[in-house]
Order: C-alpha cells, then structure tokens, then sequence
C-alpha cells in the first residue's frame, strides 16, 4: 500500500456567516500527482490556504509525514516541507534568477557579505535537477511565464519541498510551455515529491494526474484513480451534469449576412482573409498558437489596424479604423485577457457594466442613477451573475462572474455582431455552461457570433461552422449542419494535413 505523506482530517473552515469547507477528508501519498477539481466556490482555494498557513481550520487535524501538524503561517508550512505556487506568483522582478530563489535565505561570507556565486552554483545545481536550461543570473522580468513557474518550482525544492502545490499552472501557458511543465512535474514525481495540482482543464488532469478529489460546495463528492475515471463521469461528480448536455443545441440555422471579411491583410500576420459571417450563427475560430486568430479579431474590432481589404457589415462597405467606428457600427468584442483588458479592478459590478455606456444615462449634467442600478440588476438576472449586491467590488469575484459581468457590458451596447476571444479561459466547468448558453441565446436573438477557442470541444460543441486558421490564413471552413466533426479533422487542417472549404 502507497505511504500517505499528507492526511486532511474532518477539516471544516467556517468564516462570517458561510460554511467554505464541511468535514473535508483528504490524503496523498509521497510521489504522486494528486489533482484537485471543482467549479468556483467549490472550496478549493480555502483548502490549499490551510495547507498553505493562510488560513487555521477551524475544526479538523492535519497529519504530515505521519505527525499531526498545525500551521500558523506560511513560514511554518515550508518550513515542514509544503510548498504553494499561487496563480500571481511572489517573484522580484528586478532580481536574478538566483536572487529569488534564495530570498531571505541568502548565501554569505562569514563576515556577512553576500556570496553571489554560491547563490549561482546552488541555483544551477537545482535547475539541473530537473532538467530545465535557465541562466541563473536572468532577471526574473524578462523570463516567459513558464520560465517564472520553473523559478517558483526551483525555489520550492530548495527549501526541501516534499508536497508542491500548483494553482491553475496551465492558465497563461502555450501547448509547448505545458508539454514543458509536464515534464517538470513528471521529473518531481520521479524523485519522490507530491505534487497537488489545481486546474480548471480537465484534459489536463487526465494527461498528468495519478488521482483525482472533486470538491463541491466545500464538500468531498469523491476520489478517483484517473485511470478508473472518464471525463464525462468526472464532470457529472463536479457540476451534475453529463458532458453531453454541457453543450446547448445548435439553432435553426444562419440567416442573413451581417459581416463579410474580404481581402484582409496586415502585414506578415495575415494573409488574403475572407469569409461571411451570419445572423444567428456561432462562427467558431480554430488554430494553434500563433495562426492569427486574435489578431483577425483586433483588426475587425479597430484595435490594430489592418493593411488592406474590406469589411461589409449589413450590406455596406465600412472603414472601421478604432474601437469607436467598432463600435459605432454594432460590433462588440470580448478581449482574452480580461483581466489585462476588460474588467476594470476597484470597481463595483454596477461600474463595471455602465461605465463604458454612461452616454446612454446622461440627463442634462447629471447621470440618470435610477436607470443605471435598473440595468444593471436587469443583467445580473438574465445572465444569472453571483454577486452580493450591485456595489460588490469585480475584484472579489469568480472568474466566471467577472466574464458575465463582463459580456453585460457590451450587450448593453446593443451589438449586431459579438467576437470572443477565448469566453471561458480559466473558468470552472459550471460557469463555461453559463457563457456557453449565453453565447447561443445571442445567435437565436438574431445576433451574429465570432468565437475563438483554443479548447477543441468548445468549438466543436458549440460553433455552428468552423473556421481553421494556419499561419495567418484560412485553412478551411467546416458546417456542422451538415455533418459534425471531429477534433481530429480540425487538428488535421490547423496543422496543414489536410484542405477543406
């Protein structure tokens, strides 16, 4: 039997007024890759901030190494040999690599002068440990992301890290970065250490994980062996739904055209782009990393500009050279990055929503406060948003919440045309279900939408047709009307084996 180096024992966490962990069991043995699941609110969160030291349970033990341990800081829980790497990492930028894995435990001379090249060697020795090619003496602010988890990692084993754990690793990753990162991991689990891996992507945990414990409402729904397990009883475990019905039914089908893309071009990123976008469609955008499909959305929403080509939109030739002509003629545009370039932190929901429409509520020199709290309880109902109240700050909610909150923005605008650039990155697979009924609610309002997704059952799921971009150009269109198709056949063009129009 497998030596379990971490016990979780009836661990309840109760705060003002909420229950955000109830009895909670859970364990992990030593070299195992242990995955954590469960949507937003699930208790995920608070679970490893008890591991962490952030937080004390409030009832409950934990047994470590098979000793019973309490930890009151994050001092103490590294010190026994727990290590986290939250999603914001705690790195310096204007320190070396070597400089912030050793911080606070700096190498010296005897008369107390820092040994720099102590540092260098002792960094070295560790990034060779795990087989990661990394100048110690690189600043931390011109490294890739993954390169500053690999520094969190390395900083980790040099405290002597016996359980890692990892939260939403993937989250900012390209394929390559997270084949890397993969690796990594395997690499640690080789040499004994657990690692504790957090992620919202569930092919993930199937690719890198030994077992799997679902969290829900800050209860245990199970542990599986991911070997015993599929995706679909997995997410049924998670949200109690099957993955078939994640997916609301496509409508009755494209009406007329409200956008005709011909001839795009800009500069050595695309090529000759032409396509036909319809009412009450959902026109999903494939490709790897690097095809041009952000950037074909920047050049229709005006926020590059394009070389040449032209956009049609109800029939007529536009310019649409800014944001604001965008805007002006109906399209609306749901950024990737939403937390770099869409919510706006230190504001409330209500802001959040109306801010970018205040000309809609102006009564002489005033703002018509009446209608804008009107407006925005009308969105928090019909895209079901959890919030506490109109005036809770975005910063303290889910992901998911933030994307509606979010996407109520721009239909307040009243868009014909809708482009979103990956609508659920980094959100649970309950709150995907609700962008995705979002998402086709607009098509059957007649409205048109250019959706972009990395993640293959999304576009598959959810697009009526599918354009596959490849080195900034369409590789092909696919109608599912006609027939459904499968993730190989859109990999296979976006890889350029195969030409389909």
């Amino acid at each position: 039997m497998d030596e379990n180096i971490l016990e979780l024992k009836n661990i309840t966490m109760i705060f003002p007024g909420v229950k955000a962990l109830n009895n909670v069991n859970f364990s992990c043995t030593r070299g195992e890759v242990h995955a954590l699941v469960g949507e937003n609110g699930a208790g995920k969160s608070t679970l490893i901030k008890i591991l962490a030291g952030v937080y004390q349970a409030t009832e409950g033990v934990i047994v470590f190494n098979g000793e019973g341990v309490e930890f009151k800081s994050t001092y103490e829980s590294q010190l026994k040999g727990i290590s986290t790497i939250f999603q914001e990492f705690s790195l310096i930028p204007t320190f070396t690599v070597a400089e912030n894995i050793f911080l606070n435990r700096e190498h010296t001379y005897k008369l107390g002068f820092l040994n720099r090249n102590e540092a260098r060697s002792k960094a070295q020795e560790l990034l060779d440990e795990i087989g990661f090619d990394l100048d110690p003496d690189a600043m931390v602010s011109e490294l890739s992301v993954v390169q500053q988890q690999v520094v969190e990692v390395v900083k980790s084993l040099s405290v002597t890290a016996q359980v890692l754990i990892m939260d939403e690793p993937s989250a900012s990753l390209t394929d390559v970065e997270l084949k890397k990162l993969f690796e990594i991991i395997n690499t640690l689990k080789q040499k004994g250490v657990t690692v504790i891996y957090i992620s919202h992507r569930l092919e993930e945990i199937f690719e890198i994980a030994d077992r799997v414990t679902v969290l829900k409402d800050g209860e245990v729904m199970g542990t599986k062996r991911v070997s015993e397990i599929s995706k679909d009883e997995l997410i049924r475990m998670m949200v109690g739904r099957r993955i078939s019905d994640i997916f609301p039914a496509f409508g009755e089908g494209a009406k007329a055209p409200l956008l005709e893309v011909k001839g795009l071009h800009m500069g050595e990123k695309l090529f000759d782009i032409n396509f036909t976008l319809h009412a009450g469609e959902v026109l999903g955008v494939s490709g790897i990393v690097g095809a041009g499909r952000s950037l074909l959305a920047k050049c229709i929403f005006g926020v590059v500009a394009r070389d040449s080509g032209d956009l049609i939109i109800e029939g007529e030739k536009r310019q649409v050279r800014s944001i604001e002509e965008a805007i002006e003629h109906g399209i609306g545009y749901i950024p990737e990055d939403r937390k770099a370039a869409g919510i706006i932190y230190f504001r409330t929901v209500k802001e959040n929503i109306t801010l970018a429409n205040l000309d809609v509520y102006k009564k002489g020199a005033f703002i018509d406060r009446n209608r804008e709290i009107d407006d925005t309880k009308k969105f928090i109902k019909a895209l079901d948003i959890k919030v506490s109240g109109i005036n809770q700050l975005i910063e303290e909610m889910s992901g998911g919440n933030q994307q509606k909150t979010l996407i109520s923005r721009w239909l307040l605008k009243e868009p014909k045309i809708v482009i979103f650039d990956e609508p659920t990155r980094g959100i649970d697979v309950g709150a995907k279900y609700e962008i995705y009924r979002i998402i086709r609610m607009l098509a059957e309002e007649g409205k048109a939408v250019l959706m972009i997704s990395s993640e293959l059952p999304e576009i598959i799921g959810l697009s009526d047709r599918i354009m596959v971009m490849r080195r900034g150009k369409i590789e092909g269109i696919l109608d599912q009307h006609y027939k459904r198709v499968t993730e190989e056949e859109v990999m296979s063009i976006a890889v350029g084996h195969t030409y389909i129009l």
